[in-house]
Parts: C-alpha cells; structure tokens; sequence
C-alpha cells in the first residue's frame, strides 16, 4: 500500500433526472403559512381571547373605513372630458405644465392658453385642461367643477398662502381629487437640502389633503419645457385616474363654456351700443340631465332664462375602434376655440371654419394645407351661390356642346288630391316638346337608361376631378410659394383634413353634394370672373374624365354652341352606349370573373345552345330562360341605387337560389349524382405507380342501408345526450335555487347594496338605449356628455363686450326652487387663519352653490331653553349660527365667506366656512334688553318703582315679570299705578333701599336685513375683473370719510370719587342693657380730661457739645449692644454643643446600663434554671 490510504469516491449529485427535478422544486418553495400551521399547530393556537378579539375588532374597522356609500352610476356611454384645473400662485409654471400636457398628448404645440383646451387621451377619456389664476373669483368658480386639480407649488420658496386658499376652497365645495406638483427643483444645489425639503412639503401637503396624497417633482426644464419624461409620467396618472362622484355635481347640470358667439342684430347694436345682447354658449353638459328652457346661473353675471338648447356634432369625439393600443395621429384631436385652435366648428344653423392665425403660422409654414387655400378662396369670394350658378356652364362629354342654366326649364307642377291616400300629390306637367322627345325616345331599351345613369356617375366623378385642379390652381394662384405646390391626384392619407374629421370638402361627395356643388361653381366663378366680365368671348375648361386633360375651345367653337343651343342631345343615345362600353371594358365585371364568360358579347344569346360546362363539372345556371339578356346588360356587380329590392321576404331569396353551386340542381346535373355515373362508367382501377387497386363497392344498397341506420342510431344518441343535458341542468338550477334560500354566503349588506345600486344603473342605460337623440332628449332632457348650444336672451351688453377668455364662464344649472330668494339658516365658524373676527351686520361675500353673492348676516347662538340669542361678534374657536337672506340653497350645501374679493392681501382670505341648516324663516333671533326703574316709595316689601316705563299699556304688557336689584334682590311687577304714568307696584323678597337700582331683562326680537347683491365680475373691463367692490362695513365708511365717533360719556373711564358714609352710634335701650350679661354690657369709659400745664414737660434743646457727647454715647451704646450680643450668639451655640455632648453621654450611659441589665437578667436566668433542674433531681431522686 506505501502508506497511502485509498479516498473513497465523492458522491457527485444528479443535475438531471427526476430526483434532482424533485430536489430544485422543494429548494425553490418557499414554506407557506399553512405548511407552518400543519407542522407546529400549537404555535398558531389562540393564546389570548381577547387579544384576538381585538385584532379581528381592528382589522373590520379598517374594512368598513374604505366603505362608501354606494351611488348609483349614472355615468353615460362616452363620458365627458374631464376637467383638469392647474392652479397655483402666480409664476409658477402653470401654463408651461399645460403645454408640456398637451404636447404629450396629441404632439401639437399650443401658444397662449386661453380658455378651456380639449384633448383626447385616449381610448375612452377626454381631458380639458383650464388654469386657475390668482383672482380668487376665478379660484372659487373652478374648484365648484373641476374633477381634479393639478397644485403646483414652487419648491424653492415653499407653501403660499394662494395653495392653501384653494385646499381651504376645494374642501368646502365637495373636494375633487388633488394632486401636487412641485417645481423649480432646479434651485437646489445641495442634493440633502432638496431631500429634506422634498419630505417637509409632503408631509404638509398630507396633512391639509390626506395621508398618502401622490405628490409628483417636476426635477427641471429643458428649452422652456419640462423633461419628457415626467410629463409622461404625470400624464400617465392622469389617463387612468378614477373619480368619486360628488354631490353637487351629480345633482346640478353645468357647463364649463369653450365658446361664445353673439347673435345680437347688427343694427340694433349700431343704433343702441348698450343694448342687451342675445348670445350663443358652447360647451360640453356635465353633472346631471339638462332641460329645455331652464333657468340658469353664470357666476360672475347673474340668472338667466335659456330659450333654446340644442346637441351639436361632438367636435372632440372619442376614437371608435376597439381593438389598439394606442391612438393615431389622426385621434389625437385638440380643441380650443378661445385659443384658436378648432379647425371646423358645426353651429346649429352654420359651419365656422377656423383659419390659422399668427401664433400657429409657423407651423403651417412647414407644410402648404390645399385646405387653407380653400377656406381662404371661399372667404375672399365676392359674389353669392346663385350668382355663380348662374353663370356656370358644365358639358356633359369631352366633345359636347356646353350646357347652360337656361337650356334646362323646370317642370310645371300641378297639385291633385288622392283619394285612396287621403292626400295631396304634385303631378308633374310635361311641355308638348318633352312629350315628343319621350315619345322618340320610347324604343329604346332599359339598357340606355342604365347607360344614362352611368353617365351621370362618370360627370360626378368629373366634377370631383374639375374640383381638384381648380384647388391646385387656387394654390399656384393663391399665396402660398410655387415651391410648396401640391400635387391634384393625392392618396387618401395625403388629403388634407380639419381638426376633427376627414376633408368634407375633397372626400365626401355622397355625403354631402351640396358642399361639391357650391365649392365647384364657387371656384369656377371665381377663377374665370374677369372673362366674363370682359364679354361673351370667355373662355371655359371642360375637363375629359378618360384623359384627365384640360381642353379649352376656340372663339368659333364657342359661337356655334351659342348658336345651337340644344345640339348637345345630337346623337345622345350612342354617345351614351359607347361610354358606357368604355367603362364597362375598364372596371372589372365580378360576375365574369365568378361564373366565366357565361354572356355572348356579341349582343345575342342563343337559349338552344348547349350551356357551357365549368372544369367540366359545374354548368351555369339560367332560371330566367323567358327574360333575354343582351351582352349590354347591367353589371351584376355593381349597386345601382334606382333597383331597390326587398331581401327580407323569402320570394326574393328564392329567385336568386339557383345562381349559387349550393343550390337546388336537377338531378342530371347534379355533382353526386355525377360521381356515382362516373363510378359506374370506370369502374374498378389500379395505380400504376403505387401498385394499389381501387375496387367498387360491390353493394350499393347495403351500404346506404347501413349508413341509414347509423344515422338513426345517431340521432338517437344526440336525443339521449340532449335529454342527459336538460336533466342536468335542472338539477343546478334547483341547486342554486336551494343555496340562494339557505346560504348566506359572504355576501354582506355593503355587496348587496352595490348590487342593488348596479341593478339600478344598467336599467336606467336600457331604459332609452334603442331610442334616438331626438326623442331621447325630449323624454330625458340633455345627457351628460353631449356638446350643446345654448341660447340666452339679454345679457347684459358688457359681458359681451368686456369678454376675456383667461375667466371661465360657468352655466350652472338652477332647480325648481333655487332661483328663489329667501331666509337661510346656516351653521358658520371663523377659519382659524382669519386674523380678525366678524361683526354682526357687516357685509359679507358668500359663495354657495353656484352663486358668489354679498349679504348681511346676523350671527347668533342658540341657548338651552332654544332661545337664539344674538351675537355682537363670532366666538373663537366655536361654531355659531348665522341667518341671511339668499338664493334658496338645498340643505347641508356647504359656503365660504370672504370680506373681499377685491385685488390680493398677505393675509389669508377666506373668513369663514359653514354649512346651510334650515331654509324658512321659523328662527327668532331675539337681542337682550335691560329696562332700568328707581324706587320712590318703600313700605315694607312693597315698593312703588318710576322711571321703567312710559305709559299705562306698556306696565300692563309686562304684569307679573320678574325684576331684580343689583344687590340682588328679586322681585315681581304687580300693578300699574295712576300717577306718574309708568309708575307701578313691586313686591320683593326683602326690604328694598332708597339707593337701589331695579332692572328687567327682555328679550327683543331682530329682524334679518334683506341684501342680496350678487358679485358680477365678469362685466368689469378687461384688466379690472379682480377689483369689485361691493358695499362697505361701517368701520370703511368711516374710516374713507374721516369719520370720528363721538364718544358716550356713560361709557368712558373716570375716576370714582365715593363721598365718606357717615353711620349712626348705635343706640341699645337702657332696660335692654340692664338684661344683658356683663360680657355684652357697653363699658362706659370715662373721657380723659386734660392735661394740667404743670404736668407738661418743656422741650430741652441741646447744645453742639451735648449732641456729640450724646451721639458718642449713642455708638459706644450699639458697639455694646453688638459685642454683647454677638457674645451671647457664642454663648447660645457652645451652650448648645454641650447639651449634643451631654445627650450623647447620657445615650451611652442608657446603652451601657442596658447591657449591663442584660447580664445581669442573663445571670439570674441561668441561676434559676439551675435551681430548677436541681430541684427537678432531686425530685426524681425521691
């Protein structure tokens, strides 16, 4: 072995195979709780009850605070777009975040943002986007219908008061989603300073809206614009965002206006510049169902009544197709009419076309749109459509005389009553000439009518072609460069579109032929207006649709069709069968190319001759052998609107039956029938190649007869499997019956209230879901999302007039009752942040429900006994109530109430928010008053008291109250005396003084002032709109007209001067002193008499030499008392160390003598028990 000790093989595991596949699975699971619960069940016992109770407690509140009442979603088919609101202090970057927004969306660029800017996001979500700015006008209004709020606030400086307005504003108003941006990140420098100040503003900006508030950090920009991809990410969160519905807004339809257009007379303005004015608002219906004639309010103008409301085209729509990922270029659509962005705008009786303007020129400079040019022409045009049609001339064919409006008269009509129809009809009269030419042309066949109808098809084509080419010459002609032209003949992606749809104008001609029409002859006129003026030698284009060539005709050409003005009908029949030979030679004849060259082109089809066999199998069918087809015929293929035919009735599915191979055929030409004969003919055969020989079935009728009764065996099995089904199925059926009766499942209450509330919500959409917008919105009203117009008559001539874009206007929907004015009882607390309180009767500027009002409020509390009692100011810290009179609001609405809303303060604005409790007029706010009386006749208990009252029926009124003193004696009115008037009688608990002052508590009852002045903003010039003033407090009045008050004399300081009260000796009888005791007699001292002069000493008045020998005495006296006493201090303290030594001696001693005791007890003890055991012995011993 050479000592060398043999290792044993290492053990190699196994990469592969289905241990080491077993091994990886059980490496790669992870131990779940329940594997945990099955090895160690008594670690996941209950240890404590109520512990568990308390986490089960804990874990069910939190699953009941994410419970919202569940609404009924009212929601319609294509929602509107949401409204986005970005709102923020001034320079902070509100507008740049909207057109990085935009931009993000639909790839445009947007210059000034004016107004509400419409985009769509997507699929199924519209966004419009509206910037706040910092007028607080503005703040309130968009916070009532914005479904979100974009807060930018500035990083590098912090919170501003404006943000927390708005929070402050959102909350009262229903509180829409918030989401903060922070910007100029930029700023800083140090990356742990920006941390740090990431985390501050987050957790502020959570604790005003709530915990867990998403908070996005615009980081920077990049060339005047925020990085891509933040925008992005922001845009991102928006798209998918979800919106609780609040409740003023499901209940109130509204209106975030995107348009404006005045209808008022022309010359009315002319006459009177300050009429009212009739105008025409545009926007999106939000909230709830709109009615016709309704009564609306715009904040910031007033309450109006609408004429008329009406559904427009949506100029914004919502892409159609389902299945993609992502929008084209073409759905991402932009619509901001106040901004100039629009393209073509549908009004109710007229199409605005929007042409560009200078803030998007240069985009248009990067490509020629034939489209502007059009839009361009068509405005620039001088004359009207009946002008230019009646001076346009049109040829039929390339080589045709010209045809002119007077070549073709209009037929007479003549009006005959029907009697079967029970109604009037218009026969239509021929002239003789007509009836000659039908006549003539009556031998002819049906097919020069298709022929007819072809060639109309192919000079509509012309036209649209003529339109084209007077387009491209508009464009070399117009001002676009020659460079930039465009070509005529353009595909369908290369035609040019408006905003929101395809070209009208270039690709619809089906649609709309109106707009082919006027747009040709407009053009034509146009282009060709200085030739006519000049003379009858004009010149005209005839455009050949075959050549796609310009043809234009010589002076004499022109003169003959001038002179022969019928010479176009001149051999009109062949004219018309050769073109439509042409035409049917060009297009493709599907029916050829189905079913072969079944037709003789010759012009005659032979019905003797044998039918043409198709891959010698198949023959065509000709059902309709009586009826001859000529090689003219009309193109199967082709859809000619003049042939309508019902195929809903079976007659006409039957005539069309045989032309398919699945139709019914005789039994000579049938395909099986076919088969077989040819298996008869050949017979058995074999393949040379493979060898296999294919052998006839040697019984025909055995193997139908087999096949006949798998066939009814199968039926059979398919009865039995169907009967197998339906017992199935009744069996779940009555097993889901007997779970819904007796299990209760998981279902909770909350789930079968969403339920019922889904219920709810797919009958409301089922209920008008087959029924078209006409009648819907006659039954309904207006629905949520439509774009509509509504018409308000006068307005007020400065709204109009004053109009600036940069202001929403907002139409609120008004109820039946909330265009009333009247008593409103509200509960109102002063925010916190207002520095000052408020004063009864001062002005205050409301905002509640949709109106922005100011009124005078009274500001009382209620007592125990539900007294009102009324407030001079508002409590800190406490609610109060509040009675005005106002707009009828609907209860629990919540306001706010501002003292100004004229220009911006460093304070905080909002004075104060609350909520309307009760809406009539039922509270009594009542004012205490003190009535004051003296005393002039006291008698006993009985006092006469003057001074209280005037008059007889006054003291009559208040028989039997309660008065009191102010030393507090209480008393009661009993009767009202003759003399003085106002005297009366009192009785009181004690015997009242001459020096007492009674009084009586009343309580006087206030009447609420009526001032409703609403806030019209929107009528002040532009630049002047955050400067209303309404009317002034008191203290301002006086404060602007230098008023002082003067002040009342009873109410200043002054200093109290009490006069001393001199009191009677008391007196105490002699027979009553001669019964007291000694101890209360009075002590009769006798008066000191006066000093005798003898016993009065002199005064000595010393000498200098006296004084200091008595002032030497003096110190040496102190110095004596001092060493003295300092001695006797010395003395104390060493008199009482020796009595600490002698308690500590005497301690010892005791403690000595103690023990000496001891062992002296120690001793006689033990003496003792030693005469006792002695005893004890001898005792024994005995």
């Amino acid at each position: 072995m050479d000592g060398k000790v043999k290792k044993q093989k290492q053990h190699q595991q196994k990469h592969s195979g289905p241990k080491a596949e077993k091994k990886k699975l059980k490496k790669q699971e992870i131990p779940t709780e329940k594997d945990e619960r099955k090895r160690n069940p008594r670690a996941f016992a209950v240890q404590s009850a109520v512990r568990m109770a308390k986490t089960f407690h804990r874990a069910q509140d939190i699953k009941a605070k994410k419970h919202h009442i569940p609404v009924v979603d009212r929601t319609p088919l294509e929602p509107p777009p949401v409204v986005i609101v970005v709102a923020g202090p001034p320079k902070v970057g509100k507008s740049t975040l909207i057109r990085c927004l935009i931009k993000n969306f639909t790839r445009q660029k947007l210059g000034d943002i004016c107004g509400p800017v419409t985009i769509v996001s997507g699929k199924k979500r519209r966004l419009t986007f509206m910037e706040c700015n910092n007028d607080i006008n503005t703040m309130i209004d968009l916070a009532k219908v914005a479904d979100l709020v974009l807060m930018l606030i500035d990083a590098s400086f912090g919170f501003e008061m404006e943000t927390f307005e708005f929070l402050n504003i959102c909350q009262v108003h229903g509180f829409p989603r918030i989401m903060g941006v922070l910007t100029h990140l930029d700023s800083f420098k140090n990356k742990k300073t920006l941390r740090k100040t990431k985390k501050n503003l987050k957790h502020r900006f959570w604790t005003e809206v709530y915990q867990g508030a998403k908070l996005f950090y615009l980081s920077g920009m990049v060339y005047g614009e925020y990085q891509t991809q933040e925008v992005k990410n922001l845009g991102r969160f928006i798209s998918v965002m979800k919106f609780r519905p609040l409740v003023w807004q499901t209940s109130h339809p509204y209106v975030l206006v995107d348009r404006m257009e005045d209808l008022t007379d022309p010359e009315r303005i002319r006459t009177d510049p300050k009429c009212d004015r009739t105008v025409s608002l545009y926007g999106f219906l939000r909230g709830t169902l709109l009615k016709n004639r309704g009564q609306v309010h715009i904040p910031g103008v007033g309450d109006f009544q609408v004429s008329e409301v009406n559904f427009l085209p949506d100029p914004c729509p919502l892409p159609h197709g389902q299945k993609k990922r992502a929008l084209n270029e073409k759905e991402r659509m932009l619509y901001a009419p106040m901004a100039g962005v629009g393209g073509v705008v549908y009004d109710k009786d007229a199409v605005y076309i929007d042409v560009p303007t200078s803030h998007i020129i240069q985009q248009e400079q990067e490509e020629t749109r034939p489209t502007t040019e059009l839009v361009q022409s068509l405005i620039d045009t001088h004359a009207t459509l009946d002008v230019k049609m009646a001076a346009s001339k049109v040829s039929l064919f390339s080589n045709s005389a010209v045809l002119e409006p007077t070549d073709m008269e209009e037929p007479e009509r003549e009006l005959v009553w029907d009697p079967s129809t029970q109604r009037e009809r218009r026969r239509v009269v021929f002239t003789e000439e007509e009836e000659e030419e039908e006549e003539a042309a009556s031998g002819s066949s049906d097919e020069e009518h298709h022929d007819c109808d072809k060639a109309e098809q192919e000079e509509e084509n012309s036209l649209a072609t003529f339109l084209k080419e007077a387009r491209s010459d508009c464009g070399k002609k117009g001002a676009a460069p020659p460079a930039k032209k465009q070509k005529v003949e353009k595909t369908e992606a290369e035609l040019p579109a408006f905003a929101n749809s395809e070209d009208e104008l270039e690709m619809s001609e089906d649609d709309d032929d109106v707009e082919t029409a006027g747009g040709y002859s407009g053009r034509y006129s146009q282009e060709h207006s200085d030739d006519e003026d000049s003379g009858d030698g004009s010149t005209e284009e005839e455009v050949s649709e075959d050549e796609g060539l310009v043809k234009k005709p010589t002076r004499s050409e022109s003169d003959e069709d001038d002179q022969g003005a019928l010479r176009w009908k001149e051999n009109l029949q062949l004219k018309a069968s050769q073109a439509f030979l042409q035409q049917q030679e060009e297009a493709p004849n599907l029916r050829k190319l189905v079913y072969g060259s079944g037709l003789d082109m010759t012009g005659s089809a032979d019905e003797e001759e044998p039918m043409e066999e198709l891959g010698g199998l198949f023959r065509i069918s000709r059902p309709q052998k009586n009826r001859r087809f000529g090689a003219n015929a009309v193109d199967c293929s082709r859809f000619l609107p003049d042939s309508f035919y019902t195929w809903d009735l079976q007659e006409m599915l039957n005539s069309i039956r045989d032309c398919f191979v699945t139709g019914k055929w005789e039994e000579d030409q049938d395909a099986a029938t076919q088969l077989k004969e040819d298996d008869e003919l050949y017979g058995d055969f074999e393949d040379l190649e493979t060898g296999e020989v294919h052998k006839q079935q040697q019984d025909q009728a055995e193997h139908d007869e087999d096949e006949d009764d798998a066939a009814a065996s199968q039926v059979e099995e398919d009865a039995e499997e169907i009967e197998k089904k339906t017992r199935l199925e009744k069996k779940r059926r009555l097993k889901q019956r007997f779970d819904a009766e007796y299990d209760d499942g998981e279902d909770t209450y909350f789930d079968d209230l969403k339920e019922m509330m889904q219920k709810q919500a797919e009958l409301n959409r089922a209920e008008f879901e087959g029924v078209d917008d006409e009648t819907r919105v006659q039954y309904e009203g207006f629905r949520p999302g439509m774009y509509i117009r509504l018409e308000i008559p006068s307005l007020p001539c400065e709204f109009v007039s004053n109009f600036d874009p940069h202001y929403p206007i907002i139409l609120g929907g008004l109820g039946s009752s909330e265009g009333n004015v009247g008593y409103l009882q509200m509960r109102l607390k002063k925010h916190r942040w207002y520095d000052r309180i408020l004063k009864t009767r001062d002005p205050l500027i409301l905002s509640l429900g949709w109106r922005r009002f100011q009124t005078v409020p009274l500001y009382h509390m209620e007592d125990h006994n539900g007294r009102h009692r009324l407030l001079k100011y508002t409590p800190q810290h406490m609610h109060c109530g509040a009675s005005i009179w106002g707009p009828i609001t609907p209860q629990g609405s919540g306001f706010l109430a501002v003292q100004s809303v004229a220009g911006t303060k460093a304070n905080f604005r909002i004075a104060a928010t609350g909520v309307v409790l009760d809406l009539d007029k039922s509270v009594t706010i009542v004012k205490k008053l003190k009535l004051i009386g003296y005393p002039y006749k006291i008698f006993k208990n009985t006092c006469f008291i003057k001074g209280m009252f005037n008059t007889l029926l006054e003291v009559a009124k208040f028989e039997g109250a309660s008065v009191r003193t102010v030393s507090g004696v209480r008393g009661q009115i009993k009767k009202a005396l003759s003399t003085p008037p106002g005297a009366y009688r009192a009785t009181f608990e004690d015997r009242l003084l001459m020096s007492d002052i009674v009084f009586l508590r009343s309580w006087y009852p206030v009447s609420v002032p009526q001032l409703y002045n609403p806030v019209t903003s929107l009528l002040l010039p532009l630049g002047q709109k955050d400067t209303w003033t309404g009317m002034r407090t008191l203290g301002q009045l006086k404060h602007d007209l230098g008023i002082r008050n003067k002040p009342n004399t009873d109410s200043l300081y002054k200093p109290v001067t009490r006069a001393p009260r001199r009191f009677n000796p008391l007196r105490i009888p002699k027979e009553l002193q001669k019964a007291l005791p000694f101890k209360s007699k009075l002590k009769q001292q006798q008066p000191k008499g006066k000093t005798t002069r003898d016993l009065q000493r002199a005064t000595v008045i010393r000498e200098p030499h006296e004084r200091k020998v008595a002032a030497l005495l003096h110190a040496l006296g102190t110095v004596h008392y001092y060493r003295t006493k300092k001695a006797r201090t010395k003395q104390r303290a060493k008199h009482k160390e020796f009595l600490q030594q002698k308690e500590a001696q005497e301690e010892a001693k005791l403690k000595r003598q103690k023990e000496a005791r001891k062992k002296l007890y120690r001793v006689m003890g033990q003496t003792d028990q030693k005469k006792q055991r002695s005893s004890l012995r001898g005792a024994l011993q005995d």
